[in-house]
């Protein structure tokens, strides 16, 4: 799915300066996008691609690409016409995960999980309008996710986002996707702000979400919030796996609990004193 590249104005959620178009730096911000961009596509781009999906000229984007890659934040393809992320982005994004010390905090119950229902575990937080995976920890059978570390998915398609998106108001949630294209990408995903408004209401009101299939075929998983000691919700947890890897006439008992049960544990941990 390509991404939806916002403006500078949607882009924050905060109002602009009184100084704005003093302090705003319009280069480094077509570069940062280059680097989005990139990583939505998860393929190498050349420049005339990159330049036709940010509306700039070659020759614009010829610079910012050369000056990304010189500093190792892209890198070229062997013909050296094509450009994909580059190892220093990765300084960047483990940084950011390590300051996330949730990660750490949910380690231990995410692992006895997995290992309590041998089917993949994963912390999730919400990014803006994405799902951005934190943490996995990968079944010990053969039936793996595919959903790593770093991995990305709107968050309107997925039952993480639901439950992350319900910490918002109805308005704000509005607010935050008018105007956008819902894309399905299973029967089940909400394409329209009504539906979606419905789903994240109804993951508020039981505290789990059992899918089968919402997200892509042949796929089922049972998620949970997780609190801070303020009631917020600030990440999401799950299992997730191919539907083999799971008793699929247990997910809505067995797994539900064990999945509930571990979220409980994680936002105690943070200091939530209720639930």
């Amino acid at each position: 799915m390509a991404a939806d590249y916002l403006s500078v104005e949607e882009e924050s959620e905060a109002p602009l300066h009184k100084n704005h178009q003093a302090y705003f730096v319009p280069g480094l911000h077509r570069g940062l996008l280059v680097m989005e961009i990139l990583a939505a596509e998860r393929r190498a781009m050349s420049v005339t691609e990159i330049a036709a999906r940010l509306g700039l000229t070659r020759s614009s984007v010829f610079r910012l690409t050369y000056t990304l890659r010189h500093m190792r934040f892209l890198e070229t393809t062997n013909d050296r016409k094509e450009f994909t992320l580059g190892p220093r982005v990765l300084n960047i994004g483990f940084a950011y995960l390590a300051s996330k010390d949730i990660i750490e905090l949910a380690k231990p119950d995410l692992e006895l999980l997995r290992d309590e229902t041998n089917v993949s575990t994963h912390l999730a937080i919400r990014d803006d309008l994405d799902v951005l995976y934190l943490s996995c920890f990968q079944s010990r059978s053969s039936f793996h996710s595919n959903m790593n570390v770093g991995a990305r998915l709107p968050a309107y398609v997925t039952p993480l986002g639901w439950l992350l998106l319900s910490n918002l108001a109805p308005r704000e949630i509005t607010r935050m996707y008018e105007g956008k294209t819902l894309a399905p990408m299973s029967p089940h995903t909400p394409t329209d702000l009504s539906a979606l408004l419905r789903r994240i209401a109804d993951a508020a009101a039981n505290g789990y979400v059992v899918s089968n299939g919402f997200v892509e075929h042949g796929g089922s998983s049972v998620s949970a919030p997780i609190f801070d000691r303020d009631g917020k919700v600030v990440a999401a947890i799950d299992v997730s796996g191919p539907d083999s890897a799971f008793d699929l006439d247990l997910l809505g008992t067995r797994y539900v609990d064990a999945v509930v049960n571990t979220a409980r544990q994680i936002s105690r941990r943070l200091g939530y004193a209720r639930g």
